[in-house]
Parts: C-alpha cells; structure tokens; sequence
C-alpha cells in the first residue's frame, strides 16, 4: 500500500512544477507588452462657464451692406508739380542764410547772400554799354546837322543811326543780366547778391551751409521749395488688386498721427509698369493738405470698389480686444459661453462694429464682451 501513495505523490510534485513553468513562461510574455493606453480629457480654452448667465444680455449681429474694400499702407510726399527749386545764376560764397529747412516762405523773401565777382564783371559791361550809347547818341545827333545842311550822305545818316540803335540795346541787355544776377540798383552796384524765394511754400531740402560754395546753374541747389497746399499720397497695390482700383475713384486716408481723422483723396495715377521684386503699382492719390500732412508721414489708404457686399455688425461693446486680436462671446446654452475670434472691419454710425469674418449674420452675442471678461477672472 505505501508505493501507490508514493507514487502518486512524485506525479503530484510533477505536476506542480509544469505547471509553474507555464506560468512563468506566460508572465515573460507580458513582459515586453506597451503600457496601457492612457486617455485625458483636456478642456477647451475658449470654453468659459458663468453661474448666471442672465446677467449678461444678449444681441443678435444685424446685417451691414457695404462696397468691397483695399486697405493699403502709403506715405506722404510733396506734388512734384509744386516743388521748386532755389538756384542762383552768380557764382560765389554764401555770406549769411537767411532761411533754414522747414521754414515756411513767401515769394520774394530773402534765403541768403552770396558774393560774387560775377556783378563786378556784369557791371562792367553795363557802363561800357551806358558809354558807348552815350557816343553813338552824340554821333546821331551830328550826323542829323550835317545831313539837313548836306554835308554827308543818307547812307552815313543811317549808319549813324544803326549804331546809336545797337548801343540802346546793349545798354538794356546788360542792364537786364545785372537785374538777373540779383542787382536792381544800377547805379550803386553791390557784390553781394540776394537770392529769393520763388514761390511761397516750405522749404524741404537745404543743400548750403555758411561759408560754403554756390555754383551757380549748377547742382545742388540752395534750397529747394514746395508748396504742400496738395500732397501726393504714394502706395504699394499689388498685381492681384489692381482691379479694384481705378483712375478717378476717392480713397479715405487716415495718418498714423492722427488716426481718428479721415481725409479723402483722389486717385490720379496708376503706375504703368510693376515692380518686378514685391509684383506691386504704385499708386498716387492727391488730397489737399489741411496743414496735418507732413512729408514722409505713414498713412493708410482705403479703396472702395463697386462691388456691394454683406457684413455682419455688432455693438462695439461686444468686441473684446485682447492680446492684440478680437474676440465675442458665442452662448452655447445653458451657462457656457464660447469665445470666438473675429476680423473687425471699420467702426459703423451708431458705436456699431463691422465684422468682416467671424460671426454670422443673426448669430447672437454678449452685449458686453469686457464684462462679461471680468466677471469670469473673478471666478
């Protein structure tokens, strides 16, 4: 009886150490497998939850009909046909300015002084020219006695003549390049030459200090005047826009400075050849200058187009401007609010808000975007 029960107990033992063997192999297996997948919930950012949304009444975007438009960015230059500029026909050195850059001037006002030898030389010719007609007269004269008492001949009666002619217009030519030259006095001539001012205006080069050289017809000029009574507005269309800009239409200007103003302008020129790097015209609006436009400023210019299109427009206080965007709250039901980011467009009669993109016509909002703002940080 006892080598059946011991037979039975090594099977016994057998068994339990396969069975641990299948076991152990089965847990190697696993051993190598990826983790189990982890999911997390991440909420919505723009998502924002309110206890009561009552407090925040709603609007809904009404309908807003405008003209296509093309906002562009331009800068402010003097009108070409009004720019003059400053030169002196004598040659010399600039004693005294009278004048400096951005001064505002008016015709025959004195810029600066300058000696010149160019007078003592034109001067010199001018009393030669005073003398010789002083003899050519006296010869006339003579040559009339002698003539009424037949003592000379016609022919040298008129040769007497033609010389005192030619002597007169000696004397008005040279008296004429002194006036030119900037002497009016002929009798007291000055080597000191005042150059003057053209054209009323502003001046806006200055190519002349003291002490330096004017070299007459010559380049650089003195000065150089312009009159800013109209500006050119000069901007940058793109090929792709040039449709939408035509000879003749009016574009709303507004300057960097002052950006609550408006000016109108029209469009007078449209460049004829592109710009082969950046594929742009140029355009060129004139607009007649209150006294705000300054050379140089930047501006922006609006064109409107023919073509009518539909806008959504929402209060003004619906627009929340943050982080240099635009947003609305959008309700979603119950207490949740979605913020939503839109493209403004211009600001509408009545504090209303045009949106270009972003929120749909009919579709409603928070009346009042920043309250609404404030009242979710303080949560």
């Amino acid at each position: 009886m006892k080598q059946p029960t011991i037979r039975a107990a090594v099977l016994w033992s057998t068994a339990s150490l396969f069975l641990a063997g299948c076991g152990n192999s089965k847990n190697d297996s696993n051993a190598g497998a990826p983790p189990p997948l982890k999911v997390e919930r991440v909420e919505d950012p723009n998502i924002f939850q309110v206890e009561q949304p009552n407090k925040f009444p709603l609007v809904a975007a009404v309908e807003h009909i405008a003209t296509s438009q093309l906002t562009t960015t331009a800068t402010v230059n003097p009108d070409i046909a009004r720019t003059v500029p400053v030169i002196s026909l004598a040659v010399g050195r600039v004693v005294e300015i009278k004048a400096r850059l951005g001064d505002i001037v008016k015709k025959g006002q004195v810029l600066l002084r300058v000696q010149s030898a160019d007078i003592a030389g034109a001067y010199s010719d001018y009393q030669k020219a005073v003398a010789g007609e002083q003899l050519a007269r006296t010869q006339a004269e003579r040559a009339r006695l002698l003539y009424d008492k037949g003592a000379i001949s016609l022919n040298d009666f008129q040769i007497a003549q033609d010389v005192e002619a030619k002597a007169q217009v000696d004397v008005k030519t040279t008296a004429e390049k002194l006036r030119v030259l900037g002497n009016i006095n002929l009798d007291q001539p000055s080597g000191i030459v005042d150059i003057r001012a053209p054209v009323d205006g502003v001046i806006t080069d200055q190519q002349v200090t003291n002490a330096a050289g004017v070299a007459g017809l010559s380049s650089p000029n003195p000065f150089t005047i312009s009159d800013l009574t109209y500006v050119w507005i000069l901007c940058d269309v793109y090929e792709n826009d040039l449709s939408a800009v035509r000879v003749g239409d009016k574009a709303d200007i507004r300057l960097s400075a002052y950006p609550d103003k408006t000016f109108t302008g029209t469009v007078s020129n449209i460049g004829p050849i592109l710009d082969p790097n950046i594929r742009t015209a140029k355009t060129r609006i004139e607009v007649r200058n209150p006294g705000l436009f300054r050379p140089g400023m930047f501006a922006t210019a609006t064109f409107h187009g023919q073509r009518k299109q539909k806008f959504a427009a929402v209060p003004a206080d619906a627009v929340l401007h943050l982080h240099d965007r635009d947003w609305v709250y959008v309700p979603l039901g119950g207490n949740k609010f979605r913020r939503v980011e839109l493209k403004a467009g211009q600001m509408l009669p009545g504090n209303m808000q045009e949106i270009l993109t972003g929120v749909a016509v009919g579709q409603q909002v928070v009346a009042n975007a920043l309250e609404f703002q404030n009242a979710v940080e303080q949560q």
